[in-house]
């Protein structure tokens, strides 16, 4: 079988969940598990986390009817609410919650009967401009969903457009724009990301929605001494398939980006943009080769990448390379660093996992 696959580890996944809970010990943590938790498998991720977690959030119904399919009786959030005035016969059958963010919404719930009341998460437009009703709508949208029968229990939501950056200011704003309506309407909040889960105590409602610091990465643009606690939940490894020495001055990958300096040792490995391996990884982003640290030389190819194993003197065909994640012998390989020398974020690398690539789970 071709070397590379996702090692999803199960147990870390419950670790940085504690984690997040820890973070707001007065709050409920809804574990949003949408695009697949981040790549990681969302029906598998859903098992380990429903003992721990009082409700999953998705971002579609699709998402949200899969994980029941595969036994899951948790609260499950649609984060976008829904798409067709038909999904509500669904939503009630399974027990839904959604978040409604447009008038349409609106009209389409309170023209609804179901058979039992539906959860509601207002959304607010704080200042992200993307999806929320603007703040002076909000007090009267509010009051006419408090009143319908079809209407369970509801909170206020918004998100942030800065709560990863170092300056807080805009950060502030939205959060403040939020407290003056959960203030004017006695309403509970569900306002906090990863990072201001991690990063921003204030922000901390009655509900929290932490997502990619459950799968292990940081998400915050500065230091932050609980999110160095986290740990991987994906380690993508694959093997040397290949190996060859080369003269200085030769050129390795399609265009000869890369030329050696030196005469050099080359390691094909079996990864590439096929697999979700960005082929937009610069030459030095860092992989680990029997735990030791080596860089990425040449364009990324569909099914393959090299990389310089000039300084390791144990890279042999199937030596574990390791492109982010843990290795067998321990050593990490942080995703964040790795999607940096990829000009992206961490998101992009791990929701981008292809099908092809087989996950193995662990800790189950």
């Amino acid at each position: 079988m071709r070397p590379l696959a996702a090692h999803i580890d199960l147990d870390a996944l419950r670790h940085n969940y504690r984690i997040a809970a820890d973070c707001a010990p007065q709050s409920r943590s809804v574990a949003v598990i949408k695009a697949d938790a981040y790549g990681h498998g969302a029906l598998a991720c859903a098992r380990a986390l429903e003992p721990l977690a009082p409700a999953l959030a998705v971002a579609s119904i699709e998402e949200a009817l899969a994980l029941r399919a595969g036994g899951i009786t948790r609260p499950v959030v649609l984060l976008e609410g829904f798409f067709d005035a038909d999904e509500l016969a669904l939503i009630d059958e399974h027990g839904f919650w959604v978040s409604v963010h447009s008038d349409w919404q609106v009209e389409a719930l309170l023209a609804f009967t179901p058979r039992r009341p539906i959860p509601v998460w207002l959304k607010v437009d704080s200042g992200m401009h993307r999806l929320g009703f603007e703040p002076a709508r909000v007090e009267r949208v509010w009051r006419r969903l408090a009143a319908a029968s079809q209407v369970g229990e509801l909170h206020l939501m918004s998100h942030f457009a800065t709560a990863d950056a170092g300056d807080s200011g805009y950060f502030e704003t939205q959060l403040e724009t939020v407290k003056a309506l959960s203030r004017t309407l006695e309403a509970p909040l569900c306002l906090a990301n990863s990072p201001a889960t991690l990063a921003h105590r204030a922000a901390h409602g009655a509900w929290n929605r932490p997502g990619v610091m459950l799968y292990g990465s940081n998400p915050l643009e500065v230091d932050n001494a609980i999110a160095t606690s986290l740990r991987p939940v994906m380690s993508l490894r694959s093997q040397i398939i290949s190996l060859r020495e080369i003269a200085a001055g030769e050129p390795v990958g399609y265009g000869g980006r890369w030329r050696a300096a030196r005469p050099s040792k080359i390691a094909v490995v079996a990864a590439g943009y096929g697999d979700g391996v960005d082929r937009h990884a610069a030459d030095g982003t860092p992989v680990l080769v029997d735990g030791q640290r080596c860089a990425i030389v040449g364009r990324v190819s569909m099914d393959m990448l090299t990389v310089d194993v000039t300084e390791v003197a144990s890279a042999a065909i199937g030596s574990e390379v390791v492109l982010w994640g843990e290795s067998a012998g321990g050593a990490r390989l942080s995703v964040d660093e790795v999607a940096r020398h990829c000009d992206t974020i961490s998101y992009t690398l791990l929701t981008g996992v292809l099908p092809r690539v087989p996950r193995y789970y662990s800790g189950a």
